[in-house]
């Protein structure tokens, strides 16, 4: 199997992942966002530290990656926020697609870090995809937006720029354990406080949805950075739009949610830009 398939089966298994981590965060009910992401982070960091004991991985990260770390952290961490906000607020399928734009922002920030030329085409399809974040948004004549779907938007930025970061380290030759490790512990020290001044108490069904949240959430992020490993974000990144169609159909079994026409055109146009970039890009990317 090419590197580039073992990335895209990768995505796919992450975006199953991650879209049933949404349903149990939304299933452990009414919860502050800084006490779930704790919880679902707790379990990712139990999860990579055995993992790193196991195969006995040396921490050792360059001085010049230390920064790209920590960026990753903490983006991921603000991201994982956005996310549980977004999900309680709105419907699950709007939420997902708007904070799945992040492929497109990580074909942005990619072009930073990584210095990866951005082409008229890319800009095209940018521009195309954005424009219909309106269709979903539905702005009303004065203006107004609701806060969960700006939150889930401003989740897309952060993912976008932690999965490019991804892609920076595992260029450099970081462990992805590692990566994961460090993520998880800094979204853990980040919304510790929180937890400790503003803790709702929970009944047991509560944790144990939140337990599954936290291990959907590992698979999810063990499968993301395994994949951005094996290809460059402009070829796969796309695959993660597989989380729109998982979070359709399990909002309408699980919450009863269906969306609005014009969402729905919002999502058929945007994946369609993204799938147009995917096969822009790897005709112009050497196998």
């Amino acid at each position: 199997m090419s590197a580039r398939m073992k990335g895209t089966v990768c995505m796919i298994l992450s975006a199953a992942s991650f879209s049933l981590m949404n349903v149990f965060v939304r299933m452990a009910g009414d919860l502050p966002s800084m006490q779930k992401s704790f919880f679902r982070n707790a379990i990712s960091l139990t999860v990579a530290l055995f993992m790193i004991l196991r195969s006995h991985t040396r921490f050792e990260v360059a001085p010049a990656d230390r920064k790209h770390l920590l960026l990753r952290s903490l983006a991921g961490t603000f991201g994982i926020l956005c996310n549980y906000y977004a999900v309680d607020h709105i419907l699950l399928s709007d939420a997902t697609v708007l904070i799945q734009l992040s492929p497109f922002f990580t074909v942005l920030f990619a072009g930073w870090l990584l210095k990866e030329r951005i082409k008229p085409v890319q800009a095209l399809l940018f521009v195309i995809a954005f424009s219909s974040v309106l269709l979903i948004l539905k702005p009303s004549m004065t203006g107004f937006v609701s806060m969960g779907a700006l939150v889930a938007l401003a989740g897309g930025v952060f993912a976008g720029l932690a999965y490019a970061e991804v892609r920076l380290l595992g260029q450099h030759g970081v462990d992805r354990t590692i990566i994961i490790f460090t993520f998880s512990a800094v979204s853990c020290l980040v919304t510790l406080p929180a937890l400790v001044f503003h803790y709702v108490p929970m009944n047991g069904q509560q944790l144990a949805f939140l337990l599954l949240a936290g291990l959907a959430a590992s698979g999810g992020q063990f499968g993301i950075t395994y994949a951005y490993f094996y290809a460059p974000a402009s070829e796969i990144s796309v695959y993660d739009y597989a989380q729109v169609l998982f979070a359709s159909v399990f909002g309408y079994f699980f919450f009863d949610q269906v969306a609005d026409r014009f969402s729905i055109l919002g999502y058929v146009i945007i994946i369609a830009a993204a799938v147009a970039m995917a096969a822009y890009n790897r005709r112009n990317t050497p196998a």
